[in-house]
């Protein structure tokens, strides 16, 4: 190998040794530990020329090398392929996800196991709504003045309301307005099945006309009153494991992803990919996040991005296994969300 991809398996190994022992790494330390096939002055020259570089930097005097974060940059960018998980792992996963009741236990267990397989901080943001379509719209007699609609999106999301009448209604024209309602909305998305609720009134029979307004106006109250950005986080406590990741910064990590704009954020380079991302340290815009490394993807149905989803960490992170995570999570994810 030449003298540049010589310097590269030098700083793959101090990355891999800083991110295993969280202790500066030496040249005699990668000579021992690796098989670099030079000797232990060739090793300190290819430091110092990474160093010069900025790729590592020494954190204080007598002591060995740590990444910078330019240095995980080119790591993380020559990576030719994401590892993929084992066979067992992608079971459990499977598994783990298909017992899922609804979309917000989908969404719940996401991130619980997002969480767990990286031992970070996972995020998972649900279906955007301006992408979903109606898949159905069912209307049930609470009483002979009062009705249950319930809405039901392609991704999963279910939204019930009440309607109160003011007048009786007959089972036989509660079963015709199921089928308006139905043929008005189904497959539609979300603002074009309002739009068309709207205008279902007007072509009412007269009978029919003052109960289809109540009904209306509550289904558009549902589709479009949702906030647009709505999102799980999990595994919070993971960041405090070690906090020399963190120097003086934790408390304000913590602060901010506590703020659900500020997290939103972190996940808005992959909303509209498939791609894994990943933003280190200065990358991220947030001031207060400026400590952490991002990995996010975005996951969906039917070749549609429905949502973001990734893992928030120090930037001492295995990101070749944690990039395996969230891409699996966010394939499974979308696999189930798909059957719904």
């Amino acid at each position: 190998m030449n003298a540049d991809q010589r310097r590269f398996e030098v700083l793959r190994a101090i990355v891999a040794d800083f991110v295993s022992t969280n202790e500066p790494v030496g040249s005699k330390a990668l000579v021992d530990r690796h098989n670099l096939g030079v000797s232990s002055a060739t090793v300190r020259n290819d430091m110092a020329a990474l160093e010069e570089e900025g790729l590592i930097v020494q954190p204080h005097t007598s002591a060995g090398r740590v990444p910078t974060d330019a240095g995980y940059r080119l790591f993380v960018d020559r990576l030719h392929e994401i590892k993929p998980l084992t066979a067992a792992e992608r079971r459990a996963i499977g598994a783990f996800l298909e017992g899922a009741l609804d979309l917000d236990d989908v969404m719940r267990r996401s991130v619980r196991l997002l969480a767990q397989l990286t031992q970070q901080v996972a995020v998972v943001q649900y279906p955007t709504l301006t992408r979903s379509t109606v898949r159905h719209v069912e209307v049930v007699t609470i009483t002979p003045a009062r009705l249950m609609l319930v809405l039901i999106t392609d991704t999963g999301r279910v939204d019930q309301r009440m309607v109160d009448l003011g007048d009786v209604i007959s089972d036989d024209d509660v079963a015709r307005m199921r089928n308006v309602l139905n043929s008005a909305m189904t497959e539609k998305r979300l603002a074009d099945a309002s739009a068309a609720v709207a205008e279902l009134p007007d072509q009412s029979p007269p009978e029919l006309r003052d109960a289809m307004t109540r009904v209306a106006s509550v289904l558009i109250e549902s589709l479009v009153e949702h906030p647009e950005e709505r999102m799980v986080l999990g595994g919070t406590p993971n960041l405090t494991r070690n906090v020399t990741d963190f120097p003086n910064s934790l408390r304000q990590v913590l602060e901010a992803l506590e703020e659900q704009v500020v997290v939103l954020k972190l996940l808005a380079a992959a909303r509209d990919s498939r791609t894994v991302t990943v933003r280190i340290g200065m990358e991220n815009e947030a001031a207060e996040m400026q400590t952490t490394s991002v990995v996010s993807t975005g996951y969906g149905t039917h070749g549609m991005v429905l949502g973001g989803m990734g893992v928030v960490g120090p930037t001492r992170m295995d990101y070749p296994g944690t990039m395996a995570a969230v891409r699996a999570v966010a394939a499974y994810v979308g696999e189930i969300l798909a059957g719904r």
